[in-house]
Order: structure tokens, then sequence, then C-alpha cells
């Protein structure tokens, strides 16, 4: 009788079900992994082979892997990293980067596969240790923790088709492969190539990290079927030589929303220490809105991609949050949004042990804080009665209201630009970024539309007739 609090045979099959989005996130812990421990080059390696499905021969994924020229591990660390929930920075003092949970590597290889193995080297791949993890050896309870590693020569089909093996390293190779949707090599790395490259925008651009996809067949390693270089891949439309069609994939598609507006930067006291948050607010150049149904050409669907704010952690980005996206207006794939943060504020942020999501970052995204704030009170105020209630998300009240007001009048500006576009009177030069211009603009816009001398009889109205009035415009067009 097993009399553990958690059976391992029973966690492992919850454990499969852990919530990645899909094998792109997946592979992406891997590599968070091999950035972590200093790799300059890593490879996302599709080795196929072909099946009869249907009366027909189909090419399919075999086996995947993650190597990089890291630093590798010694047999205690790699021992330590596929346990779950162990590794080398859960203190305090080590979470400076991207790594802190200790769940990545066993976590996201057993969404996706079976089996798991590890070769990692530290002089030499001659060196090359091993070990590995076997779920279907776990649920039959033949494997009740993880084996010492031993010494053992990497398969000679990764050393083939592998060309980043270094002095030192790691390979990470999937098989037993059940989960992962995508079920050829060209489909895994499409799909991979936009979400990694856009989680390692600032990485890939500083040449800090060179990110390699290459599919091959199993039968002959050495000739390649698919090769492709990550590209950064900007939400924010401000980085040069990055994924985006032409012809923005050599420069910039969006301008910084304002000087001084572009970063904003607010300290946060958090266990007797200050951490320091910073907002960057862009907007799409008219260039990229010009002609007919701009968001239908491929600059326009790839921006229609990367839509809400990007949520940046240690320079990765953990999540392109929705929350703060109105749903049924294209026109929001126009501005960008990324927020930037510290490991040492993943518990004010919400960070989820995936790093996925900022979830109380999120929660924000989703509440009028004019309603939050009932009874006159300031957002000052707000803030302090989280704070005595112990509500993390009292930090991050003034970031959201920031956020919001930014969007709404960047909202205002791509609005104006494209009603000027249609009366003809906008150029190139012609952006209209002031508050005061926005509000000229509209009352322009109105009067030509025969609402005049409206204004001061609105502002006079309260905040319940507004909304009053505007219930019932709304269901008389049928609208709940």
């Amino acid at each position: 009788m097993d009399n553990s609090i958690v059976p391992a045979h029973l966690a492992v099959k919850a454990m499969r079900d852990n919530g990645y989005k899909n094998a792109a996130y997946a592979i992406a812990e891997l590599i968070d992994n091999s950035i972590q421990h200093g790799a300059t080059k890593v490879e996302l390696l599709c080795a196929e082979i072909d099946v009869q499905f249907n009366m027909r021969n189909v090419t399919r994924v075999n086996q995947i892997a993650v190597l990089d020229n890291g630093k590798g591990m010694t047999s205690e660390v790699l021992r330590m990293a596929l346990q779950f929930g162990n590794g080398t920075h859960l203190d305090a003092a080590n979470q400076k980067g991207i790594g802190k949970f200790g769940m990545g590597l066993p976590s996201s290889s057993i969404s996706q596969a079976k089996k798991v193995e590890v070769w990692t080297w530290q002089s030499g791949i001659e060196s090359a240790i091993y070990s590995f993890l076997d779920i279907d050896k776990i649920i039959a309870q033949e494997m009740k923790e993880v084996p010492e590693p031993v010494k053992k020569e990497i398969p000679e089909m990764w050393l083939t088709a592998g060309k980043a093996f270094g002095k030192t390293g790691t390979i990470v190779v999937w098989s037993n492969i059940d989960r992962c949707i995508w079920k050829t090599a060209s489909a895994i790395i499409e799909n991979s190539e936009f979400l990694i490259g856009r989680m390692y925008r600032k990485f890939i651009q500083d040449s800090k990290a060179d990110i390699k996809m290459v599919a091959f067949k199993e039968s002959n390693p050495s000739a390649y079927t698919k090769v492709q270089n990550a590209k950064p891949n900007d939400p924010i439309y401000l980085m040069e030589n990055t994924s985006t069609p032409t012809p923005f994939s050599d420069k910039a598609m969006f301008d910084k929303w304002g000087d001084e507006k572009f970063e904003v930067k607010f300290d946060i006291t958090y266990k007797g220490e200050k951490h320091e948050v910073v907002l960057r607010f862009t907007i799409a150049k008219l260039e990229a809105r010009e002609g007919f149904n701009a968001g239908a050409k491929p600059h326009g669907k790839h921006a229609g991609k990367n839509i809400g704010v990007s949520v940046v952690r240690a320079e990765r980005e953990l999540d392109l949050d929705q929350a703060w996206v109105i749903q049924y207006d294209p026109r929001e794939r126009w501005w960008g949004v990324e927020v930037e943060f510290p490991p040492a504020l993943d518990e004010i942020f919400g960070v989820t042990n995936n790093k996925q999501f900022a979830n109380n970052f999120s929660e924000l995204g989703k509440i009028d804080l004019e309603e939050l704030a009932t009874g006159g009170k300031t957002i000052t105020q707000l803030r302090e009665e989280l704070e005595e209630e112990g509500d993390p998300k009292a930090f991050l009240i003034e970031i959201a209201q920031k956020i919001n007001s930014q969007l709404s009048s960047i909202r205002n500006v791509i609005a104006v630009q494209k009603q000027n576009e249609k009366r003809g009177t906008a150029t190139r030069h012609d952006v209209v970024t002031s508050a005061e211009q926005i509000a000229t603009e509209a009352t322009k816009e109105r009067i030509e539309q025969g609402h005049i001398g409206t204004s001061d009889e609105q502002d006079k109205k309260s905040e319940v007739e507004k909304k009053a009035e505007i219930t019932k415009s709304l269901e008389n067009e049928g609208i709940t």
C-alpha cells in the first residue's frame, strides 16, 4: 500500500494535463532552460518517419529534441532537473533570470510525450551523462525515482542532425509523442516559429541567442527537409528585421506613442526592495493602415495575431494578454503595449508555474477601475484598501489605470486617423497625438454629423443618465 500524500503513479497522470497551451509553449520551457544555462545557440530538431495512414504513406514526427551549447549539468543537477518542483532557482537569491519554479523540464515534456531523455556534458560530448523519465513505467510503478545519471553515448542520429554541439551542452529528447496536436515537423516549426520569435524577441534581436528549427527523416538525418531560423516577432512593432511581412520586414511598423509617453516607469517596493516596472506604448504608422482593408494585408494579418498587452518577465514574454482588448474591434491590432517586470515581482503579477500567465495583472484588465472606486474614492484610496486586505493587485492598480488611460487616447487617435483618410485630409505626417487635437477632431466630426451644441448638455448629465441612454439605444437595436 502506497501511503504517499500524492502517489507518483497517480499524480503523473494529472500532471500531464498541466495547462500548456500547445507544443510550442512546452518547447519554450526547454528553451528557457537552455538560455538560463548560458546557451547562445539552440536548435529544435524534429525527426520524422513514414507511416501508413488510410492506405497511403504519410510523414509523422516521431521524436523531438532541443539541443543547446549551454554550460551543461552535473550529475546532481541533472537528476534534480528531472524532478517535479525541484531545481537550482527555487531560492530567491537565484531568481534573477528566466528559470524559477523547478517544473519546466519534466512538466513540459510529459505534457507532449511519454518519455523524456536527457544527455548533458561539460567536457566534450564523449563525457555526456544520461537520465530519463518514462510515464508508462511510472504509472506501472516500475519507476519511483529519477534514475541515477550514467555515462552514455549520444545517439548518432542526433550527432549528425545537430549543429550546435560544443564542448558543453545539453540535448533533451521527447519520444512516444502522444499529445502533440501538430503531427508533422512542418506544422510544429511553423507554429513554433511565430510564438518562439515573439517570446524570445529580445534575446534574438540582441544576438544573445540564435534559435534554429530543422526537420529531417530519421533514415537520413544529414539531409534537412526544412530549416528555419526564428526571427524576432515584436508585438509592439518597433524592432527592425523581424518576421513581419513586407514592407515592414526590415523597418518598424509602429511609432512610439509620444516621446515622453513611450516609456512609463513605476517603482514597486516589495519585501523591502525596490523594483522597476516599465510600460511601453506604440501606435501604427499611417502607412501601415493606408488603403482599403489594411487588416487583410499580410502585415495586417500578422498584427492581428499579436493583439494584446505583451507581458514580459526577465526579457522573455510570458503572455500576450487579451484581457485589455476590445474583442469585437479589428482596429485593436493597430496599438501595442508592453509591460516588463523582474522575477522578484512574480507574486505581485501572479505568474503561474508554467510561465504562461500573469493572473493578477490579467484580472485588472477585466475590471472597470472607475466602478471599483465607488463612493468618490480615489485610485490611491482604493489601493490602500487593497493593501490592508493583503491583495497583491494593490501594487498594480496605478499601472492598470495608466494602461487604460493611454489605450483610451491611442484608440481615439486610431479612429481619427481612419476618419481623416476617408475624408482625404490625412497625410503621412498628419498624426494626431494630443488629447486636445483628439477632442478637436471629435468635435468636428460631431458638427459634420449635425450634433451642434450638445457637448455642454452632455457634460451636465450624470453617469447614471448617460448609461441609461446608452442602454436604451442598445435595446432599441436588439442588443442585450
